[in-house]
């Protein structure tokens, strides 16, 4: 038998509800996700008491269904984009937005530019091209840099500084960029730094932002001008698995908050994605088929790494191991087995879970895959061997 990760304390009873209502009541069509704004609700009340007045800012990239976008846009105080797709599903949600991302075409930057977006360039011939691009339109762009520290965020899942990289401007060039910036007429909108995410170490969070403050402090000074804003990033990570403790925010807010007095007239940004909805989202999903093989039981389900393919291990994990599962229509004192949980794929790479302890279940019963809110879906090969598209819904 082998271990997974802890289900969040929201869903610990069976049978399984989600925002009050049963899985039954919920799965008319499955495979689905389903979102409870509650749970994001008070994970934005918890920022909101740990960093008093810092901004938060929604990463869309962790999940942009339209109806959690406007769910979101009375919560947070801006949203982070990083293709022009996403630009399009919250230009209208009347919410402060900045582009990032390497690799921005010009009608792109365009369409950031006729929106009255804040661009964090990557480099300086992308700067270069949108400050042609308003010129054209008559216009002064709004343009924040984003550097590449020196420093990288420790113990981070995915680390986006301290080497080279497509992200950011390295730190020695940016006071160049910014007078560059300040002498073509833009908008000078500040910095975005961010050194990692998927962290779950309060101190290295807290290290993190102090050397994110230094370099802005220094930049600054080299600049001659102050930033009006300070993206610091983000890197707060959920615990998807066995071992993995809840992030103490608190711990972190306490740390930051007294720093930055180092630039008082500069406001600062929070930016965060599964943090705010990865816990509160559940992917549903049944099974079709009960079948034991060599003396192991597998549960087959009708969906699976098309639609999860990080709870498959196959998104960005070195060591597959197993997210929180359950079965959500079982009851609470039901006996348990040992099994495997594996989709519909011709693939033996479609497996939700390896060798785990679940009540015993079969074909019709509801499988729940927690930790679903944030790189579900779109992060997923949904169109992988022509299955179909799961449903999503807010609740």
């Amino acid at each position: 038998m082998k271990p997974m990760g802890a289900i969040p304390l929201e869903f610990q009873s069976l049978p399984l509800t989600v925002g009050g209502r049963s899985v039954e009541e919920l799965i008319t069509s499955s495979p689905l996700f389903v979102y409870d704004t509650a749970i994001v609700r008070s994970r934005v009340a918890r920022f909101r008491s740990a960093f008093p007045g810092i901004d938060l800012h929604y990463a869309v990239k962790a999940n942009p269904f339209a109806p959690l976008l406007a769910a979101m846009a009375p919560l947070v105080d801006g949203f982070d984009v990083a293709s022009a797709g996403e630009l399009a599903r919250v230009v209208d949600l009347d919410r402060a937005a900045s582009f990032a991302g390497p690799g921005k075409g010009d009608a792109e930057l365009d369409a950031a530019i006729a929106a009255g977006v804040t661009i964090n360039l990557e480099s300086e011939s992308e700067a270069d091209r949108a400050l042609a691009i308003a010129e054209r339109r008559g216009v002064a762009p709004r343009l924040a840099v984003r550097v590449n520290p020196e420093f990288e965020l420790r113990g981070s899942g995915m680390r986006m500084g301290g080497r080279p990289s497509p992200f950011g401007i390295d730190a020695d060039r940016v006071p160049a960029l910014v007078k560059r910036i300040l002498g073509g007429g833009a908008e000078w909108r500040g910095f975005h730094i961010f050194a990692g995410s998927q962290a779950l170490d309060p101190a290295a969070i807290i290290d993190s932002q102090a050397h994110t403050l230094d370099l802005a402090v220094r930049l600054a000074e080299a600049a001659g001008a102050s930033p009006p804003l300070v993206n610091l990033g983000g890197g707060f990570g959920i615990p998807y698995f066995p071992g993995e403790q809840v992030l103490d925010i608190e711990a972190i807010g306490a740390a930051l908050t007294p720093r930055l007095t180092a630039l008082p007239d500069t406001r600062f940004a929070i930016e965060l994605g599964r943090w705010l909805v990865g816990e509160a989202g559940v992917y549903l999903t049944r099974i079709v088929d009960r079948k034991e093989s060599r003396g192991e039981i597998f549960l087959v389900c009708d969906g699976g790494l098309n639609h999860q393919l990080a709870a498959t291990g196959n998104l960005g994990t070195v060591v597959r191991r197993n997210y929180p599962v359950a079965v959500a229509t079982a009851a609470p004192d039901a006996e348990r087995e040992m099994v495997s949980v594996v989709g519909p794929l011709c693939t033996p790479l479609d497996r939700l879970a390896d060798q785990v302890d679940l009540a015993v279940a079969g074909p019709g019963d509801v499988i729940a895959i927690f930790m679903a809110g944030a790189y579900g879906l779109t992060a997923s090969p949904w169109e992988f061997l022509g299955h179909r598209r799961p449903a999503e819904i807010l609740v």
